[in-house]
């Protein structure tokens, strides 16, 4: 099965969220699985200034943009037995970031038209097309639309994955025929039309044949006005093509096992020692007292609304009351940073924010810590709950989305669990159940360490969820 995944980011070339993870990993596991499976991406200046000289440049060809045409040079990379195309412009994308600038409808406008063209230019013809968040949202309706007087395009079939529904490439009208050359049909006739404009992310939605989101649970809360960021009647009407499919985690990479940046490494056999080695030289690195009968908790995240970091500052001063230390990293909302650096100076040596993204010392956080803190208000899948799993680390999470899905409650009368979660939205919400997570690490400590050996026999590898794409691919090609 051919496979060609086009998206915005991806490992281990560039990254600013989730989605470079699965891009990274996903593909990697379906060749194992026998698929040829090829990548898709800008060719930004972060992947120019690091992985330039490891690039095969393969030419150049004039991209036909709406109403004009640009050129387009492709150049050709390999990871892991994945082949990485990237497309080259440098006015859209050799800038210093990847998204946030005033003409990204135009820039992704034209890498999609580039992406497709790059098929004919390779004489390369993939089975499935997997198109990802809103940069990519208007493959489908290119390909049948703009392609399809060509057979060769008219007989690849879509599957469109929404990362974060939140993110949805609405812009001006105008782009639909002067930058993709689509015909105004599409908008008149509402396919494509969000209020005044066009969504990319809604004409994917509309056309693609398959649609999966990132864990069950989310799939199914995407449905409701909640949770649906006024695409949810959109989503109902491709009920019977939407479906849910759980990340996996890279877990070559993340392995306590072999990670070269831990104190010492472990396994499920000598976790014990492992943990607390970690637990001291974080203690160290970051100037808290050091103590191993103490609980770490961590929070690796971005500092938002979303991630639920006001339900931790708005009840600091009763968390700090309990026998915890507590290791923040991230950066994010003026807001919730000061909150932090507030937490920090009146509990020094018991608490620590450090400002920004080091990932040394995530590594060290996943390892050291006993606990990770994941209260999200929404979170389509999350990787760090399962990453944490894997390092022996406790999650507490709020029930949304994949952290349903990924993370079983601890049951204290059946043993059953390999985590911590709770309902609600409030700083009592939180601290109940950290309440109940401290007795059970100083009370009953026969029972944590029964889920910490439930967490770290989890299965969070991507083998399960390449199947179950696997599945979905042979279904609509008619395997």
């Amino acid at each position: 099965m051919k496979i060609l995944f086009v998206a915005g980011e991806g490992l281990p070339f560039v990254k600013t969220g989730g989605l470079a993870d699965v891009i990274g990993s996903l593909p990697k596991v379906l060749v194992k699985k026998g698929c040829d499976c090829r990548v898709v991406l800008p060719l930004y200046s972060h992947v120019i200034m690091d992985h330039y000289n490891e690039l095969a440049r393969l030419g150049t060809m004039s991209v036909r943009f709406g109403n004009a045409e640009q050129p387009a040079t492709f150049y050709r990379g390999e990871d892991s037995g994945v082949t990485y195309y990237f497309i080259e412009h440098q006015g859209f994308f050799e800038r210093d970031s990847l998204y946030g600038y005033y003409d990204d409808g135009e820039r992704f406008a034209f890498f999609q038209r580039a992406a497709l063209d790059m098929l004919s230019f390779l004489d390369w013809w993939p089975d499935i097309i997997h198109s990802n968040d809103w940069q990519s949202g208007m493959i489908p309706l290119l390909a049948r639309n703009v392609y399809g007087g060509d057979e060769r395009y008219r007989n690849i079939k879509h599957v469109y994955t929404i990362h974060n529904l939140a993110f949805q490439g609405n812009f001006s009208k105008d782009l639909l025929w002067s930058r993709l050359g689509i015909d105004d049909y599409y908008y008149n006739n509402g396919a494509v039309r969000f209020d005044d404009g066009i969504s990319f992310m809604k004409s994917a939605l509309v056309f693609a044949d398959k649609i999966t989101t990132v864990s069950p649970t989310y799939a199914r809360e995407i449905l409701t006005p909640g949770f649906g960021e006024r695409m949810n009647e959109v989503l109902k009407y491709r009920q019977e093509d939407l479906c849910g499919i759980v990340n996996g985690i890279d877990t070559d990479n993340w392995n306590p096992l072999s990670d070269l940046r831990l104190a010492k490494n472990y396994s499920l056999r000598n976790y014990v020692s492992g943990k607390r080695e970690n637990k001291k030289k974080l203690q160290e690195m970051l100037g808290l007292e050091v103590r191993s009968d103490v609980m770490v908790i961590g929070l690796v995240s971005r500092l938002t609304g979303q991630k639920g970091v006001y339900m931790i500052t708005s009840g600091m001063h009763e968390m700090m009351r309990r026998n915890l230390q507590f290791v923040v990293l991230g950066t994010g909302e003026r807001a919730a940073e000061d909150a932090f650096r507030s937490m920090e100076n009146m509990y020094q040596g018991r608490m620590v924010y450090y400002s920004g993204y080091n990932e040394d010392l995530a590594h060290m956080i996943y390892a050291g810590c006993d606990v990770f803190l994941m209260p999200s208000m929404y979170e389509p899948c999350g990787i760090s709950q399962m990453i944490s799993q894997r390092y022996g680390t406790l999650p507490v999470v709020r029930e949304t989305g994949g952290l349903s899905d990924t993370v079983m409650p601890y049951n204290e009368y059946t043993g059953e669990g390999n985590g911590f979660s709770f309902h609600g939205e409030s700083s009592g919400n939180l601290m109940d159940v950290l309440d109940y997570v401290l007795r059970t690490y100083y009370d009953n400590p026969a029972g944590w360490r029964g889920l910490v050996h439930s967490a770290m026999k989890t299965d969070v590898s991507w083998n399960r969820s390449a199947d179950a794409y696997l599945a979905l691919y042979n279904s609509i090609i008619g395997n």
